[in-house]
């Protein structure tokens, strides 16, 4: 006999002023604690078998994932539905999207960690904003249409080779695709509204396709195989950047990215900082580089945060460039050459004098 996953309604405090916040929850109440639902009309998620859920995310594996003898479904009492808002349905054993129907205020649903293959039997919720399919068996992004008002989507740590699918997603915002086996950027000028592009772990080895996302403000890169930075001087908008542990040797193609207040280079190839010219950042990550020399961020006086541990630099002249840069508050310096010296966190608060947190630890 397979579990079935019942749908229980709670109200917040919104919805009963009279309750005493001291008093103990009902159980319904208490289930919307323990998956970490905290809004109006939820619907939280409950096993009817006695088996303890795991509380940590289960391992990465290429193996296909045992599903077993018991497979989870999806029930909804009929008495919920006209008011579900949050369906959350994680580490259920579901193998199938279905009994979706009469929900007509459902904005979030969540199938986290199932052994979910196909999306399908969404395309009706008309209301949905976000769809989160995180670590299931996915091959494909498909069967969207008519989700209209969606605006996060995460198909992450799934099995995706390629972004298609999204024709029929104009509100479409924030897009979350990491740890997937995708090769390409393309498919993307269909959501003219992105504002946040997540594609960490994959196989990309080419930034391109993205001058139509105008409106981007946020995109992760890491974790790819990426050697050039090209392709984004359209994105002037783009306030975010992460590109680490890429195969990068040289920081190019950011001149026209004057928004850009946080870039995140660590574990490349980097030898040397030119190429930031033209922005005025407030945080840099150039972690695990072959950096031996700071020029080319003098000129930044936004700059807070400056992580450069686990390089080159040998000489404290080199920190002595950051010293135009008087709104510092963090620098990590860190398994750099000059950290064998007995007086390092000394001089560098000396040289330094605006800092509040010098590697892991605080200023005195």
């Amino acid at each position: 006999m397979s579990n079935i996953y019942r749908a229980s309604l709670c109200f917040t405090m919104a919805e009963n002023p009279t309750k005493d916040e001291s008093s103990k929850p009902s159980e319904s109440e208490a289930s919307a604690e323990n998956t970490g639902i905290v809004s109006e009309n939820v619907v939280a998620v409950k096993s009817e078998c006695s088996g303890d859920q795991p509380d940590s995310e289960p391992e990465e594996v290429e193996e296909e994932k045992e599903i077993g003898a018991e497979i989870g479904t999806v029930e909804i009492l009929e008495e919920d539905r006209p008011k579900a808002e949050d369906l959350d349905f994680q580490h259920c054993k579901i193998a199938k999207i279905e009994n979706l129907e009469n929900l007509p205020k459902l904005e979030r649903l969540g199938f986290r960690w199932n052994f979910i293959k196909t999306i399908e039997n969404v395309s009706h919720l008309s209301t949905l904003q976000e769809l989160e399919l995180y670590d299931n068996q996915i091959g494909k992004i498909e069967n969207l249409t008519g989700l209209v008002n969606l605006k996060m989507l995460d198909i992450s740590h799934n099995r995706l080779r390629k972004i298609e699918g999204l024709e029929n997603l104009p509100s479409l915002e924030r897009l979350y695709l990491v740890s997937n086996k995708i090769s390409k950027i393309e498919n993307l000028e269909v959501c003219p509204r992105l504002q946040m592009l997540e594609l960490g772990d994959n196989k990309i080895r080419k930034i391109e396709n993205l001058d139509e996302l105008t409106d981007l403000k946020e995109l992760y890169l890491g974790k790819n195989k990426i050697t050039t930075m090209e392709g984004m001087e359209q994105l002037t908008e783009l306030k975010i950047l992460s590109i680490q542990a890429n195969r990068i040797r040289e920081i190019s193609g950011v001149a026209t990215l004057r928004n850009l207040e946080e870039f995140y280079i660590a574990d490349n190839g980097l030898t040397s900082l030119q190429g930031l010219e033209s922005n005025n950042l407030q945080t840099i990550e150039i972690a695990n580089n072959r950096i031996s020399d700071f020029s080319g961020v003098e000129h930044m006086s936004n700059l807070e945060e400056f992580w450069a541990n686990n390089n080159t630099v040998e000489d404290f002249k080199q920190v002595e460039k950051l010293c135009p840069n008087t709104a510092l508050l963090t620098v990590y310096l860190e398994h750099n050459p000059i950290q064998k010296d007995p007086q390092y966190r000394r001089k560098i608060k000396l040289t330094l004098p605006s800092l509040t947190q010098i590697d892991s630890t605080m200023c005195k």
